[in-house]
């Protein structure tokens, strides 16, 4: 048997071989293998949780797939809140045809990522649907962490900087390569990593204020929330945001614009003046962070988002009021 069938969901002899034959090969953990409908989990006294749901195509895509998405995306939800992913549940639609290979192929990714941050998957769901009605899989994941530094919106003040821990719009620019299937020779490959290991040694700096991940919406969507929920302006230099270059050229070829893609393994650190120079210190000592960069500022002398171009003129920029990629995570 190659492909998923129907009798796979049904709950019987067959969902048990896939789940013990394959799903267990990959997912094994002492708490998943009591097979329960829940498991039991060690929690400290100040924990954080946060699901989320993919269902990006194409599955497979230049630097990941659906598998290491799902739990990159998950872990980095709660590293930039300050906790350190711990545990995540994980569950799986599958479409009937889809075949054993790709599957197995995915629940590869998601063993090595969970292997490499150390995060155990401790329970899911497996649910099988007819041909036609879902683009082979979608996974849904809840992940718990334990809570290390605690970050607040309303943390942030007048006069702190604004950072950004690597290039922007490398995740949404593959994607979009890979889709349209155009016939340009790139080295561009989704951004899609873990960054607790990134992240988790600024959790000490008594300047570290607030960090989102710029997933769907990019870095001016997030610069946008930001402005909105603290009342305040920011202000931000298009020439210190770094895009790599062959980003910008097939982002000008789309029509699309860089600070609106989505980015994968990248987060947004606001951080107090004084201690600016240390988080971009830290950062650039690991590989992800080789390019963080100063971006901006807080102030209190405006609302809203302000770019300064390259030209040296200056753009409002808006919150994403459309789906300018869908299907990115």
């Amino acid at each position: 048997m190659s492909f998923i069938e129907l009798g796979h969901g049904s709950g019987g002899r067959p969902t048990r071989d896939l789940i013990e034959g394959l799903f267990m090969r990959y997912l094994d953990s002492v708490e998943l293998r009591e097979l329960e409908d829940s498991a039991y989990i060690t929690l400290g006294p100040h924990s954080a949780i946060t699901t989320d749901s993919y269902v990006i195509q194409p599955l497979f895509f230049p630097g990941g797939d659906i598998g290491k998405l799902s739990i990159c995306g998950t872990i980095n939800d709660l590293s930039v809140r300050g906790a350190i992913a711990r545990y995540i549940s994980i569950g799986f639609i599958l479409e009937e045809g889809l075949p054993l290979v790709d599957l197995e192929e995915i629940l590869r990714s998601i063993r090595k990522i969970a292997d490499d941050t150390g995060v155990r998957i401790v329970t899911g769901d497996t649910k099988v649907v007819e041909r036609g009605r879902c683009d082979g899989v979608y996974i849904n994941t809840t992940g718990i962490g334990e809570v290390v530094r605690p970050l607040s919106v309303g943390d942030v003040v007048d006069g702190d900087v604004i950072i950004v821990s690597g290039t922007m719009g490398d995740h949404g620019t593959a994607i979009a390569l890979i889709r349209n299937e155009f016939d340009i020779e790139t080295s561009i490959q989704s951004d899609c990593a873990p960054l607790n290991g990134l992240l988790a040694p600024l959790y000490d700096i008594d300047g570290l204020k607030w960090m989102r991940d710029p997933t769907r919406g990019g870095l001016a969507t997030v610069l946008c929330e930001l402005s909105e929920a603290t009342g305040l302006g920011i202000m931000v230099s298009e020439g210190d945001v770094p895009v790599r270059e062959d980003v910008r050229f097939i982002s000008d070829m789309l029509g699309y614009d860089p600070l609106y893609l989505a980015n994968e393994g990248k987060a947004v650190i606001v951080v107090s003046e004084e201690d600016a120079g240390g988080v971009l210190e830290r950062l650039r000592r690991d590989g992800l962070g080789r390019h963080a960069s100063i971006i901006g500022r807080v102030t209190g002398d405006f609302r809203g988002v302000r770019l300064k171009t390259r030209i040296g003129g200056e753009r409002v920029l808006e919150p994403l009021d459309h789906e300018m990629l869908p299907r990115i995570c």
